[in-house]
């Protein structure tokens, strides 16, 4: 995505932490003072999501977007705020909207020992570059396992046509969660499960979706886009267990659609109107798809906590099985 930056902050320490800090900035500048239009989708909400009421009752964002571990919510919130309030501009703030998500690391990570501080939300804000993202098992997706294999960090993008011509989606995934791998509409993972230990098939787990685009969108277009997303997690195999906490946050970055104190997104911005939707629905289906495979496709085996195990997805299987079924 054009002008969206990304940083990620990795902890490794001793046998028992695997965790860190993903963090999205939608553009470059003071996202306080110059907001973006926003919404967040609730695919199930077994989840610690703060900053939704704020965004869906607004439909802006006025942070960057940070993913984490389950227990660290909070103290990545507050850092978050520190970080809002010290920048220049900002010194008459005295509310701040916080974006944090999370997914339960807690198989390979400690996560009652609450590791993550304020040092590591800054490493992340700080080292966020615009480009391509580093993926797998890095940042908030340390600790993270999806289908019984490690799980991760993964992203994919889409550029339209038609008349769309030039708009780009971008989509980020942490993903944490169970189901039955496949790939392609191929049976990756019942076939693999078949060797599978039982301990590294998992019962409950989570999923952070984040998806930028530069189309003129405004926050209740944004949100039935950001529902899409689902259906592309439901073409992988992902189930939404029960105890899973499942969300799409989605942002706008066209510049003429920011919200400033002198501004209005309504009367600025020519914006899309629904019959203009279905190629972006696709995209979000296709990118959110594929970045669940990148996720996986990209992670390292990892131990962590009490010798737990994620091993990471083994592609040469992956490929004989796509090759079988014809997929390749």
């Amino acid at each position: 995505m054009p002008g969206v930056a990304v940083g990620q902050e990795t902890i490794i320490r001793g046998d028992n932490i695997r965790t860190g800090v993903t963090a999205i900035l939608p553009h470059p500048g003071n996202m306080f003072a110059e907001k973006v239009p926003a919404a967040i989708f609730v695919g199930n909400g077994f989840g610690k999501l703060m900053g939704l009421s704020q965004t869906n009752e607004l439909g802006e964002i006025e942070t960057p977007i940070l993913l984490t571990n389950t227990l660290a919510v909070g103290r990545v919130a507050d850092a978050l705020v520190d970080y809002i309030l010290r920048l220049p501009g900002n010194e008459g703030a005295s509310s701040v909207n916080p974006i944090v998500g999370e997914t339960n690391d807690g198989f390979l990570n400690d996560i009652r020992a609450r590791e993550v501080e304020s040092k590591h939300v800054e490493a992340a804000l700080h080292a966020a570059t615009t480009g391509s993202v580093d993926e797998g098992s890095i940042g908030a997706g340390t600790g993270t396992v999806a289908f019984g294999f490690k799980g991760g960090i993964g992203t994919s993008s889409r550029r339209l046509g038609n008349n769309l011509e030039g708009c780009t989606v971008g989509v980020l995934v942490q993903t944490n969660f169970d189901g039955s791998l496949i790939v392609n509409g191929a049976p990756v993972g019942r076939e693999i499960h078949r060797s599978l230990p039982k301990e590294q098939i998992g019962d409950r787990g989570s999923v952070m979706v984040v998806i930028g685009t530069d189309a003129a969108l405004n926050s209740r277009n944004l949100r039935r886009l950001a529902s899409r997303a689902m259906l592309g997690l439901s073409r992988t195999g992902f189930i939404s267990a029960n105890e899973s906490g499942d969300y799409s946050i989605i942002f706008s970055t066209n510049e003429r659609c920011r919200i400033t104190a002198s501004s209005s997104v309504q009367v600025q911005v020519e914006e899309l109107g629904n019959a203009s939707m279905n190629p972006l629905f696709q995209a979000v289906i296709e990118a959110t798809e594929e970045a669940v495979y990148n996720s996986l496709f990209r992670a390292s085996t990892v131990r962590g906590r009490d010798g737990h195990v994620a091993e990471a997805l083994p592609i040469d299987e992956t490929r004989q099985i796509l090759s079988r079924h014809g997929m390749i």
